[in-house]
């Protein structure tokens, strides 16, 4: 049984795992040739000693501000993106007059609403988690949305001969025929709320994994720069697989196939 799953994990990722290799290695060398300089880019061997050395700060203080930004952005996007969604989808007027908003706040760069929600909350937690909110927002309530107006009418039609109400179609018909598409929704929600994060720790945090970049930026320490880079990209490959995991069961369990 582990064989046969270690030739599979293999045969899906082998290729991606040589490719990695390859590349730390020649980036490795690159350094220590003295093709580059280290002050520009660090060695991979002294980002993960960096990333040893300050563990007590990355993981132990910042690591956990930055996920806890994502989590309460994520969680206040989920609830708002679906009601909003659930609304558009029942109330089409609603759809009308709201989804040319939504369009337009995609158009106004993070960086410039950053410093307007630092103005309104504070440099409290609140000015990221509404960065995070709003990058999450977006993909959330669309994704959501198309994913119910994808109702199959011949089931909704043999429904409604059989006496089914509104909410008897939306429930049994519209809701499992959409959970492909929100967990879509979901798996790229999960990953703009860590850039969301991070845009607002790096403009006006006082902890934070951005907030940590950018110090050590300021203080030409591209190691620890670097080693705070490599947790935002692993924080955000761990929650990514999270969701996966939690769609597949979800969906298995409903017998919802994509």
């Amino acid at each position: 049984m582990r064989r046969l799953l270690f030739k599979r994990w293999a045969h899906d990722y082998g290729w991606f795992v040589l490719l990695l290799l390859l590349l730390l290695v020649s980036w490795e060398a690159v350094i220590a040739l003295g093709w580059i300089p280290s002050f520009i880019i660090p060695a991979p061997t002294s980002i993960i000693r960096a990333l040893f050395e300050d563990s007590h700060l990355l993981i132990g203080q910042h690591l956990i501000a930055t996920l806890e930004e994502v989590s309460l952005g994520f969680i206040l996007s989920v609830i708002g993106g679906v009601i909003l969604a659930v609304g558009m989808h029942i109330f089409r007027p609603l759809e009308k007059a709201l989804y040319p908003f939504l369009i337009i706040s995609q158009t106004i760069p993070l960086i410039a609403l950053s410093p307007i929600f630092i103005m309104w909350f504070g440099y409290s937690i609140w000015s990221k988690v509404a960065v995070v909110f709003l990058t999450a927002f977006f993909p959330i309530v669309v994704s959501t949305y198309d994913g119910l107006k994808k109702g199959n009418r011949d089931y909704t039609e043999l429904l409604m001969t059989m006496g089914a109400n509104r909410f008897d179609i939306f429930r049994t018909i519209e809701i499992p025929m959409a959970l492909p598409s929100f967990f879509s929704g979901l798996k790229l929600s999960i990953v703009y709320c860590v850039v969301g994060a991070t845009i607002g720790e790096w403009l006006g945090g006082t902890k934070g994994l951005g907030y940590f970049s950018r110090r050590m930026s300021s203080n030409m320490h591209t190691d620890a720069m670097f080693a705070s880079i490599l947790l935002l990209s692993l924080l955000g490959i761990s929650l990514f697989m999270t969701i996966v995991i939690i769609e597949k069961q979800i969906l298995k369990r409903r017998g919802t196939t994509k």
